[in-house]
């Protein structure tokens, strides 16, 4: 089994997390970041969970929301700018140039049949259209480039303005073909995109689908890959849509659509980093092996922030069988009992994006817009940690001080030599 996963499945994994449209992706919506938790500051805010607050504020709670809207209502664009130059970075065209004609050609994608601008596509709905739209404008682009199809300008022509000529052939042709499929066919290209992707978006919104993404997360871990990174290509894009969906809906006093939205992994399943492994460092810190108290002792603190690689290569849980099984289940576990928890809203839903080196408690009271129960739970879900991982570290603290209380006699004999 374990030949089975290091020579087929896990390089089959990797390889789709290489792939240089997945990491443009994934580098892409990065960009999204600051301005997703700097509305999420002003929304935090405008609705701090203390009575007569909203009343205090009057007129000005709705002034805090205006860059909410602002911020959250560009994602898509911003998305599309991010990815094109991440990608024609790795292709080595010219990102400036790349971004400008994607903006273009994304804005001409979400005209109305009246050709007006629909605004409301610049957001989460039109992420997914960002997305085709920002790789064929690169790749486009750069089949002009390499095939030297663009204006030719003497050598001694400013770089700059040699730039914008080399543009304009691979700018017309982008924009034609988007205006001819938009405005003259009338085709919906936002809402085809969309069509295209709803099966992977329903998938990752059931508990089913989110139990797959954390299996082969923790299982890549299990072989030292930074799981989350790998995936995050096919994932971010999703999650991020639903979190966007969920701010609006809160700031709107609308039932929360979306459980697996953004933060819903971070805070909700990996207490102390993907594992769950804060249960593991805690158990460390209590053990009576040197080495393994001093490695939980060493550990704690990053864990705190979500980071948690001192532990999977110190343990190691690296193609350690012994800690595979607990790494693997401990976040389904927790995945499963956080779903049904918010499915029968005993705890709140992810409503805001804030940075996932936050620590507990703080991370699930702010994530969820100040659900009390929810920073009841991060603290619960440590326990269930400690719990899990307790007998399978048992075992291994018991091999590992055997081999210590060997090392001491040893080397007692070479001192007295």
């Amino acid at each position: 089994m374990m030949k089975f996963i290091e020579s087929r499945l896990v390089p089959c994994l990797v390889k789709v997390g290489d792939n240089v449209i997945l990491v443009a992706v994934r580098n892409g919506i990065t960009l999204t970041l600051p301005f997703i938790i700097s509305g999420s500051i002003f929304l935090i805010i405008a609705n701090l969970p203390i009575p007569g607050w909203t009343e205090y504020l009057g007129q000005f709670g709705t002034a805090l929301n205006a860059p909410v809207l602002v911020t959250f209502g560009i994602i898509g664009l911003i998305s599309a700018m991010g990815i094109s130059y991440n990608l024609a970075k790795h292709y080595k065209l010219d990102g400036l140039t790349c971004c400008a004609i994607t903006v273009a050609v994304f804005l001409m994608a979400q005209l109305n049949d009246d050709y007006t601008l629909n605004v409301d596509n610049l957001g989460a709905s039109g992420l997914f259209s960002a997305i085709i739209l920002s790789i064929l404008t690169v790749y486009i682009i750069r089949f002009f480039i390499e095939h030297k199809i663009y204006i030719r300008l003497p050598d001694n022509v400013p770089p700059a303005v040699l730039q914008s000529f080399v543009s304009v052939i691979p700018a017309i042709v982008c924009l034609a073909l988007v205006w001819f499929v938009r405005v003259i066919l009338h085709f919906d290209i936002n809402a085809f995109f969309t069509l295209i992707l709803s099966p992977l978006v329903i998938g990752l919104g059931t508990l089913p689908g989110m139990l797959i993404l954390v299996f082969l997360i923790s299982l890549l871990w299990c072989c030292g890959i930074h799981g989350t990174n790998v995936l995050s290509g096919i994932t971010a894009p999703i999650f991020l849509k639903f979190i966007v969906e969920n701010t609006q809906a809160y700031l709107s006093h609308q039932p929360i659509p979306h459980i697996f939205a953004e933060g819903f992994y971070n805070f909700f399943i990996c207490t102390g980093g993907s594992g769950a492994t804060m249960g593991l460092v805690l158990a460390m810190m209590m053990s009576k092996s040197r080495y393994y108290k001093s490695l939980g002792r060493m550990s704690f603190a990053p864990s705190l922030f979500c980071i948690n690689e001192p532990v999977i290569f110190g343990v190691p849980m690296v193609f350690n069988p012994l800690m595979m099984l607990p790494l693997i289940i401990t976040p389904m576990l927790l995945c499963t009992m956080s779903y049904f928890l918010m499915a029968f809203n005993i705890i709140g839903r992810p409503v805001l994006q804030i940075p996932w080196t936050m620590p507990p408690f703080l991370n699930a009271y702010f994530a969820t817009g100040g659900n009390i129960p929810a920073a009841i739970w991060s603290g619960v879900m440590i326990i269930i940690s400690t719990i899990i991982y307790y007998p399978f570290f048992r075992l291994m603290e018991k091999k590992q001080l055997a081999q210590e209380e060997a090392t001491i006699p040893a080397a007692a004999a070479q001192a007295n030599a």
